[in-house]
Protein backbone atom coordinates (compact mmCIF):
# COMPACT_ATOMS: atom_id res chain seq x y z
CA UNK A 1 0.00 0.00 0.00
CA UNK A 2 1.47 3.50 -1.28
CA UNK A 3 2.50 5.79 1.87
CA UNK A 4 2.09 8.60 0.13
CA UNK A 5 -1.44 7.93 -0.88
CA UNK A 6 -2.93 7.19 2.71
CA UNK A 7 -0.85 10.35 3.82
CA UNK A 8 -3.08 12.21 0.80
CA UNK A 9 -5.98 10.53 1.80
CA UNK A 10 -6.00 11.20 5.56
CA UNK A 11 -5.31 14.92 5.08
CA UNK A 12 -7.97 14.85 2.48
CA UNK A 13 -10.17 13.27 5.37
CA UNK A 14 -8.93 16.19 7.88
CA UNK A 15 -9.44 18.39 5.64
CA UNK A 16 -12.53 17.32 3.75
CA UNK A 17 -10.75 18.91 0.41
CA UNK A 18 -8.65 17.32 -1.41
CA UNK A 19 -7.15 19.90 -3.81
CA UNK A 20 -6.16 21.40 -0.33
CA UNK A 21 -4.47 18.19 0.59
CA UNK A 22 -2.79 17.73 -2.49
CA UNK A 23 -1.23 21.26 -2.38
CA UNK A 24 -0.02 20.56 1.23
CA UNK A 25 1.54 17.65 -0.37
CA UNK A 26 2.80 19.77 -3.39
CA UNK A 27 0.51 17.68 -5.74
CA UNK A 28 -1.90 19.65 -8.52
CA UNK A 29 -5.93 18.53 -7.56
CA UNK A 30 -5.91 16.49 -10.49
CA UNK A 31 -2.73 14.52 -9.50
CA UNK A 32 -3.96 14.60 -6.20
CA UNK A 33 -7.88 13.04 -7.41
CA UNK A 34 -5.75 10.78 -9.30
CA UNK A 35 -3.95 9.39 -6.72
CA UNK A 36 -7.02 8.94 -4.42
CA UNK A 37 -8.53 7.32 -6.82
CA UNK A 38 -6.11 4.80 -7.80
CA UNK A 39 -6.18 3.85 -3.67
CA UNK A 40 -10.09 3.46 -3.73
CA UNK A 41 -9.35 1.03 -6.44
CA UNK A 42 -6.58 -0.89 -5.12
CA UNK A 43 -8.60 -1.06 -1.50
CA UNK A 44 -11.71 -1.99 -3.15
CA UNK A 45 -13.76 0.57 -1.72
CA UNK A 46 -15.35 4.11 -2.40
CA UNK A 47 -13.41 6.04 0.27
CA UNK A 48 -14.70 9.79 -0.13
CA UNK A 49 -18.24 10.59 -1.78
CA UNK A 50 -17.44 13.79 -3.91
CA UNK A 51 -19.70 16.24 -5.32
CA UNK A 52 -19.22 19.89 -6.67
CA UNK A 53 -19.42 21.42 -3.45
CA UNK A 54 -17.77 19.42 -1.15
CA UNK A 55 -16.05 16.11 -0.26
CA UNK A 56 -17.74 13.86 2.86
CA UNK A 57 -16.23 10.19 3.89
CA UNK A 58 -17.81 7.51 3.15
CA UNK A 59 -18.90 4.76 5.55
CA UNK A 60 -15.84 2.89 4.12
CA UNK A 61 -13.53 5.53 4.42
CA UNK A 62 -14.47 6.18 7.91
CA UNK A 63 -13.46 2.77 8.94
CA UNK A 64 -10.38 3.14 7.23
CA UNK A 65 -9.08 6.40 8.36
CA UNK A 66 -7.86 5.05 12.12
CA UNK A 67 -6.24 1.99 10.53
CA UNK A 68 -4.43 4.92 7.53
CA UNK A 69 -3.44 6.85 10.67
CA UNK A 70 -1.91 4.10 12.17
CA UNK A 71 0.07 2.84 9.12
CA UNK A 72 1.48 6.54 8.54
CA UNK A 73 2.71 6.41 12.87
CA UNK A 74 3.75 3.17 12.14
CA UNK A 75 6.23 4.31 9.34
CA UNK A 76 7.22 7.54 11.04
CA UNK A 77 8.08 5.58 14.47
CA UNK A 78 9.85 2.70 12.32
CA UNK A 79 12.22 5.72 10.13
CA UNK A 80 13.12 7.52 13.58
CA UNK A 81 13.78 3.94 15.13
CA UNK A 82 16.42 2.97 12.13
CA UNK A 83 17.73 6.93 13.40
CA UNK A 84 16.20 8.92 10.31
CA UNK A 85 16.57 12.09 12.22
CA UNK A 86 15.30 14.09 9.70
CA UNK A 87 11.52 12.83 10.73
CA UNK A 88 9.46 15.68 11.35
CA UNK A 89 6.60 15.88 13.25
CA UNK A 90 3.76 16.64 11.19
CA UNK A 91 -0.12 15.87 10.59
CA UNK A 92 -3.44 16.62 13.10
CA UNK A 93 -3.16 15.88 16.25
CA UNK A 94 -6.82 14.48 18.13
CA UNK A 95 -6.39 15.61 21.72
CA UNK A 96 -9.15 15.00 24.59
CA UNK A 97 -9.13 16.61 27.49
CA UNK A 98 -11.15 17.24 30.43
CA UNK A 99 -12.83 21.02 29.75
CA UNK A 100 -11.82 23.02 33.20
CA UNK A 101 -8.03 22.10 33.51
CA UNK A 102 -7.70 22.47 29.82
CA UNK A 103 -9.40 26.29 30.16
CA UNK A 104 -6.64 26.91 33.10
CA UNK A 105 -3.66 25.08 32.29
CA UNK A 106 -3.55 23.47 28.94
CA UNK A 107 -4.99 26.08 26.15
CA UNK A 108 -2.60 28.90 27.68
CA UNK A 109 0.26 26.64 26.26
CA UNK A 110 -0.57 26.13 22.46
CA UNK A 111 0.50 28.89 21.06
CA UNK A 112 4.10 28.32 21.98
CA UNK A 113 3.78 24.32 20.92
CA UNK A 114 2.19 25.74 17.84
CA UNK A 115 5.31 28.13 16.74
CA UNK A 116 7.69 25.43 18.02
CA UNK A 117 5.60 22.44 15.65
CA UNK A 118 4.45 24.47 12.59
CA UNK A 119 3.53 20.52 11.01
CA UNK A 120 1.26 20.16 13.35
CA UNK A 121 -2.21 20.88 13.51
CA UNK A 122 -4.42 20.56 16.80
CA UNK A 123 -8.09 18.98 17.14
CA UNK A 124 -9.09 19.18 20.44
CA UNK A 125 -12.09 17.80 22.20
CA UNK A 126 -12.70 19.63 25.73
CA UNK A 127 -15.33 18.01 27.85
CA UNK A 128 -15.36 16.51 31.51
CA UNK A 129 -17.46 13.43 29.12
CA UNK A 130 -14.68 10.84 28.49
CA UNK A 131 -14.08 9.55 25.16
CA UNK A 132 -13.85 6.79 23.57
CA UNK A 133 -9.98 6.65 22.67
CA UNK A 134 -10.02 3.54 19.97
CA UNK A 135 -13.45 4.24 18.83
CA UNK A 136 -13.07 7.69 18.56
CA UNK A 137 -9.53 7.56 16.64
CA UNK A 138 -8.36 9.98 19.34
CA UNK A 139 -4.26 10.12 19.06
CA UNK A 140 -3.81 11.14 22.82
CA UNK A 141 -5.96 11.85 25.98
CA UNK A 142 -5.78 13.47 29.05
CA UNK A 143 -7.55 11.34 32.11
CA UNK A 144 -7.88 12.36 35.78
CA UNK A 145 -9.43 8.98 37.12
CA UNK A 146 -7.31 5.69 37.57
CA UNK A 147 -6.06 3.85 34.51
CA UNK A 148 -7.63 0.80 34.50
CA UNK A 149 -8.62 -0.03 30.70
CA UNK A 150 -6.43 -2.72 29.82
CA UNK A 151 -6.77 -1.12 26.09
CA UNK A 152 -4.87 1.82 27.18
CA UNK A 153 -0.90 2.90 27.86
CA UNK A 154 -0.10 5.91 29.57
CA UNK A 155 2.55 8.24 31.27
CA UNK A 156 1.75 10.18 34.64
CA UNK A 157 1.73 13.68 34.06
CA UNK A 158 0.75 14.83 37.92
CA UNK A 159 -0.69 14.02 40.98
CA UNK A 160 -4.11 14.70 41.01
CA UNK A 161 -4.69 15.95 44.95
CA UNK A 162 -7.95 16.34 46.07
CA UNK A 163 -9.33 18.09 49.50
CA UNK A 164 -12.62 19.39 51.05
CA UNK A 165 -13.26 23.06 50.58
CA UNK A 166 -15.90 25.38 51.06
CA UNK A 167 -16.16 29.68 51.11
CA UNK A 168 -16.10 31.87 54.16
CA UNK A 169 -19.74 32.75 54.48
CA UNK A 170 -20.43 28.84 54.07
CA UNK A 171 -18.60 28.27 57.25
CA UNK A 172 -19.76 31.44 58.72
CA UNK A 173 -23.14 30.35 58.65
CA UNK A 174 -22.78 26.75 59.32
CA UNK A 175 -19.56 26.51 61.40
CA UNK A 176 -16.18 25.02 60.81
CA UNK A 177 -16.35 21.35 60.80
CA UNK A 178 -13.71 19.99 63.79
CA UNK A 179 -13.57 15.98 62.65
CA UNK A 180 -14.67 13.96 59.69
CA UNK A 181 -17.86 13.06 62.08
CA UNK A 182 -18.87 16.47 61.85
CA UNK A 183 -19.21 16.51 58.16
CA UNK A 184 -22.14 14.40 58.71
CA UNK A 185 -24.16 17.62 60.26
CA UNK A 186 -23.17 19.80 56.68
CA UNK A 187 -24.33 20.15 53.46
CA UNK A 188 -22.06 18.34 51.38
CA UNK A 189 -22.48 18.77 47.55
CA UNK A 190 -22.17 15.45 45.63
CA UNK A 191 -20.41 13.84 42.47
CA UNK A 192 -23.03 12.72 40.50
CA UNK A 193 -22.68 9.05 41.97
CA UNK A 194 -23.33 10.25 45.43
CA UNK A 195 -20.60 7.10 46.71
CA UNK A 196 -18.46 7.31 49.82
CA UNK A 197 -14.86 8.77 49.43
CA UNK A 198 -12.24 7.78 51.29
CA UNK A 199 -10.13 10.19 53.57
CA UNK A 200 -6.93 10.02 54.50
CA UNK A 201 -5.10 12.26 57.37
CA UNK A 202 -1.04 11.96 57.42
CA UNK A 203 -1.17 8.91 55.30
CA UNK A 204 -3.92 7.24 57.70
CA UNK A 205 -7.23 6.38 57.23
CA UNK A 206 -9.53 9.36 58.32
CA UNK A 207 -13.42 8.27 57.65
CA UNK A 208 -15.76 9.24 54.49
CA UNK A 209 -16.83 12.17 52.91
CA UNK A 210 -20.51 10.28 52.64
CA UNK A 211 -23.23 12.46 51.06
CA UNK A 212 -25.48 10.04 51.78
CA UNK A 213 -25.31 10.12 55.21
CA UNK A 214 -25.44 13.80 55.29
CA UNK A 215 -27.73 16.69 54.75
CA UNK A 216 -27.04 16.31 50.99
CA UNK A 217 -29.70 18.40 48.86
CA UNK A 218 -26.71 19.26 45.48
CA UNK A 219 -25.61 16.61 43.18
CA UNK A 220 -23.61 18.37 40.06
CA UNK A 221 -21.87 16.04 37.93
CA UNK A 222 -19.70 18.86 36.34
CA UNK A 223 -16.94 20.12 38.25
CA UNK A 224 -16.41 23.28 37.57
CA UNK A 225 -20.21 24.06 38.14
CA UNK A 226 -19.58 22.13 41.44
CA UNK A 227 -16.62 25.05 42.33
CA UNK A 228 -18.92 27.86 41.24
CA UNK A 229 -21.77 26.45 43.98
CA UNK A 230 -19.00 26.16 46.61
CA UNK A 231 -18.28 29.52 46.21
CA UNK A 232 -21.45 31.00 46.03
CA UNK A 233 -21.87 29.16 49.50
CA UNK A 234 -23.88 26.00 48.72
CA UNK A 235 -22.07 23.59 51.02
CA UNK A 236 -18.84 21.40 51.30
CA UNK A 237 -17.36 19.74 48.13
CA UNK A 238 -14.57 17.92 46.75
CA UNK A 239 -12.20 19.91 44.43
CA UNK A 240 -8.76 18.90 43.02
CA UNK A 241 -5.94 21.62 44.04
CA UNK A 242 -5.40 22.33 40.38
CA UNK A 243 -8.70 23.61 39.64
CA UNK A 244 -8.92 26.11 43.05
CA UNK A 245 -5.71 27.36 43.85
CA UNK A 246 -6.60 30.73 42.91
CA UNK A 247 -9.65 30.38 45.20
CA UNK A 248 -7.63 29.56 47.80
CA UNK A 249 -4.63 31.86 47.37
CA UNK A 250 -7.52 34.98 47.09
CA UNK A 251 -9.19 33.37 50.14
CA UNK A 252 -12.48 33.23 48.30
CA UNK A 253 -12.31 29.27 49.28
CA UNK A 254 -10.95 27.91 52.50
CA UNK A 255 -9.93 24.19 53.03
CA UNK A 256 -12.22 22.09 55.64
CA UNK A 257 -10.05 19.86 57.62
CA UNK A 258 -6.69 21.01 56.06
CA UNK A 259 -5.05 17.75 57.17
CA UNK A 260 -7.21 15.25 55.28
CA UNK A 261 -7.20 14.61 51.77
CA UNK A 262 -9.55 12.30 49.67
CA UNK A 263 -8.44 9.23 48.65
CA UNK A 264 -9.97 8.11 45.30
CA UNK A 265 -6.89 7.17 43.35
CA UNK A 266 -7.37 10.37 40.51
CA UNK A 267 -4.28 10.85 38.84
CA UNK A 268 -3.72 12.97 35.92
CA UNK A 269 -2.59 10.46 33.09
CA UNK A 270 -1.13 11.16 29.01
CA UNK A 271 -3.07 8.05 27.69
CA UNK A 272 -3.27 6.40 23.84
CA UNK A 273 -4.50 3.47 23.31
CA UNK A 274 -1.93 0.45 23.38
CA UNK A 275 -1.74 -0.98 20.42
CA UNK A 276 -0.82 2.70 18.64
CA UNK A 277 2.67 3.19 17.87
CA UNK A 278 3.76 7.05 19.52
CA UNK A 279 4.01 8.79 16.27
CA UNK A 280 6.43 11.75 16.50
CA UNK A 281 3.20 14.41 16.98
CA UNK A 282 2.09 12.42 19.43
CA UNK A 283 5.59 12.31 21.71
CA UNK A 284 6.55 16.00 21.06
CA UNK A 285 3.00 17.04 22.51
CA UNK A 286 3.47 14.38 25.51
CA UNK A 287 6.90 15.79 26.17
CA UNK A 288 5.74 19.92 26.19
CA UNK A 289 2.87 18.97 28.57
CA UNK A 290 5.24 17.17 31.09
CA UNK A 291 7.58 19.89 30.93
CA UNK A 292 5.71 22.55 30.55
CA UNK A 293 3.12 21.12 33.20
CA UNK A 294 4.49 18.11 34.63
CA UNK A 295 7.95 19.03 35.54
CA UNK A 296 6.46 21.58 38.13
CA UNK A 297 2.95 21.74 38.19
CA UNK A 298 1.49 25.33 38.69
CA UNK A 299 -0.39 24.13 41.93
CA UNK A 300 2.02 22.50 43.45
CA UNK A 301 2.99 25.12 46.22
CA UNK A 302 -0.81 25.09 47.23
Amino acid sequence: MDIDCLRLFVLAAEKLNIGSAGRDLGLAPAVASARLAKLERDLGADLLHRSTRKVSLSLEGAEFLPYAREILAQDAAARAALGKTGVVATGTLRFAAPSTFSQLYIAPILPEFLESHPGISLDLRLSDTQFNLIEGSFDLALRNAPLVESALKGRKLADDTRILCASPEYLAAHGRPATQQDLTDHRLIAFRDRKPRPLTSSGQPAGLFDPGNSACRLVIDDGLSQKLATLAGAGISVNSIWSVQAELSDGRLERVLPDVQVQDGAVLWLVYPKANVLSPKVRVFMDFLLEKIGKAPPWSGI
